[in-house]
C-alpha cells in the first residue's frame, strides 16, 4: 500500500520531542531512536524517519532515488532534481564563488564591530537580536542589493519562511501554509521590482550578476532569479543566525573552551565545523521516494516522504569518536550540518565566514561569556531548525569605552 503523505511532515516535530527540555537538547532522543528504530515509519506524521549516519548519507547522496522536488511552480535549487538542479547551480556559481565570498571578510568584520561595540561598556547583550540576526541580514541584503531601510522586512520574511506550525493539528498546518504562501508572494513582488530596476541599471550586486550569468547561451529566468533570492534569504539568514547562536551557546556551556580558542585562534575554523556537527542549525532534511527502495531492512514505497535526521547522524558513534563530546580540533569532521550531495548548502562558505569572524571578534574582546542569569531558554518552534528564540549573554570586556 502506498502511504502518500497528506502533509509535509518536516513541519511537524517527531512526537518524542514534546517537552521543551527535549527540544532544547534532542540528542538523547535521537540516540535512542538511532539505536532502536534507525529507519521507521511514523503513522501519525505519515513519513519515514532515518537516523543513522550511513542511511542519512545514502538518502541525501541519491537524488535519483530520493527527490527534492516539491512545487514546480516555485522551483529553486533546493527543490529541484538533476538535470535542472545542476543547470541552476552552475549558473548561480558564477556569481557566488568562494573567492567572492572571502572578499566579503573585511565588510563582515566592519558589521560585526559596529554591532558589538555599543555593548562593551554594558557587559551584556541580547546575542540574537543585537548580533546573530542583524549581521547575516545586513550581509545578505548588501550582497543581493536591497536598501538598508528594508532590513526589518527581511527579518520578518526570514522568520516566516522557516516558521513551524503552532501545534500538530490540520488547522494549524493549513494556517501555516497560507501564511507561507502570502510571504512568498510578498517576497516575489519585492524581488521582481528590484530585478526590473537592475535590468535597466545594473549594479555591483548579486541580482545584477545573476541576471547577466549564462551557460551555453542560457540565462536564469525571472522566476529562477527570484527563487534564488528567496532561497538565499531563508537558508542564509536563519541558518547563520542559529550557527552563531549555537556556537556562543557552546562557549557559555563550556567556559574552558573560551580560553582554549582564545589562546589558539587557529582552532576557531575547526570549532565552527564542530558546532555544525554538535549543534547543527538544521537537524532534518525532507525528500520524496521516487521509487520503491529497501533501506536498512525497511521498504520505502514510491511517493512516500523521508526525513533524514542529520542532527542524529552527526552524533552517530559509528562515524565519530567521542560523538557526544565537543572536540574543537576534531579531524576529520565529516558532519552533514550543511547537508550532503548535490544539495550541499551553496551558502556554506558565507555562513562559515560570518561565524568565524564573529567568534574571533567576541573571543578577542570578551572574557567570561555567560548566559545571562535567570534566563529561561525557549526553542524555535520548527521541526527542522535547531536553535533558541533568545540568548542574552553577559561578559567582561577587554575594551574600555
Amino acid at each position: 500500500m502506498n502511504r502518500a503523505p497528506r502533509k509535509y511532515a518536516n513541519y511537524i516535530p517527531i512526537r518524542e520531542l514534546g517537552a521543551v527540555e527535549q527540544q532544547l537538547s534532542p540528542f538523547q532522543v535521537y540516540a535512542e531512536l538511532r539505536d532502536n528504530t534507525p529507519v521507521r515509519y511514523d503513522n501519525h506524521r505519515e513519513c519515514w524517519d532515518v537516523f543513522r549516519y550511513e542511511d542519512v548519507q545514502y538518502v541525501l547522496k541519491n537524488p535519483k532515488l530520493f527527490s527534492s522536488e516539491r512545487d514546480r511552480a516555485n522551483a529553486s535549487m533546493l527543490t529541484t532534481d538533476p538535470p535542472k538542479h545542476k543547470q541552476l547551480r552552475d549558473l548561480v556559481n558564477q556569481a557566488f564563488t568562494p573567492r567572492a565570498i572571502e572578499a566579503l571578510a573585511p565588510r563582515i568584520q566592519e558589521i560585526a564591530d559596529e554591532l558589538l561595540t555599543p555593548h562593551f561598556s554594558e557587559g551584556r547583550m541580547r546575542l540574537i537580536d543585537d548580533l546573530a540576526t542583524p549581521l547575516p541580514v545586513i550581509v545578505i541584503a548588501e550582497l543581493i542589493g536591497v536598501p538598508a531601510a528594508d532590513r526589518q522586512k527581511f527579518k520578518d520574511w526570514s522568520d516566516a519562511l522557516v516558521k513551524g506550525a503552532r501545534d500538530d493539528s490540520d488547522d494549524a498546518f493549513q494556517e501555516l501554509m497560507e501564511e507561507k504562501k502570502r510571504n512568498q508572494q510578498e517576497l516575489a513582488s519585492y524581488f521582481t521590482a528590484i530585478m526590473e530596476e537592475r535590468r535597466q541599471r545594473p549594479k555591483d550586486d548579486l541580482i545584477s550578476l545573476l541576471l547577466a550569468a549564462e551557460i551555453e547561451g542560457e540565462k536564469l529566468t525571472a522566476e529562477e532569479v527570484v527563487g534564488f533570492c528567496i532561497l538565499l534569504l531563508a537558508a542564509g539568514n536563519e541558518t547563520t543566525t542559529n550557527l552563531i547562536t549555537n556556537a556562543v551557546r557552546i562557549l557559555s556551556e563550556r567556559p574552558e573552551l573560551q580560553q582554549q580558542l582564545r589562546e589558539n585562534p587557529e582552532l576557531i575554523p575547526n570549532a565552527v565545523e564542530e558546532t555544525l556537527r554538535y549543534y547543527p542549525p538544521i537537524v532534518a532534511i525532507g525528500r520524496i521516494a521516487k521509487e520503491t527502495v529497501e533501506l536498512n531492512g525497511q521498504t520505502i514505497q514510491t511517493g512516500e516522504q523521508v526525513i533524514s535526521w542529520v542532527g542524529s547522524a552527526n552524533r552517530d558513534g559509528g562515524k565519530f569518536e567521542q560523538a557526544e563530546e565537543f572536540v574543537p580540533d576534531r579531524k576529520p569532521n565529516r558532519h552533514m550540518g550543511f547537508g550532503f550531495g548535490i544539495h550541499f548548502c551553496l551558502g556554506a562558505p558565507l555562513a562559515r565566514l560570518e561565524a568565524r569572524v564573529v567568534l574571533q571578534t567576541m573571543l578577542r574582546q570578551m572574557d567570561d561569556i555567560q548566559l545571562a542569569p535567570e534566563t529561561v531558554l525557549q526553542p524555535i518552534q520548527s521541526a527542522f531548525v535547531f536553535g533558541v528564540k533568545e540568548y542574552p549573554i553577559q561578559f567582561a570586556s577587554h575594551l574600555t569605552q
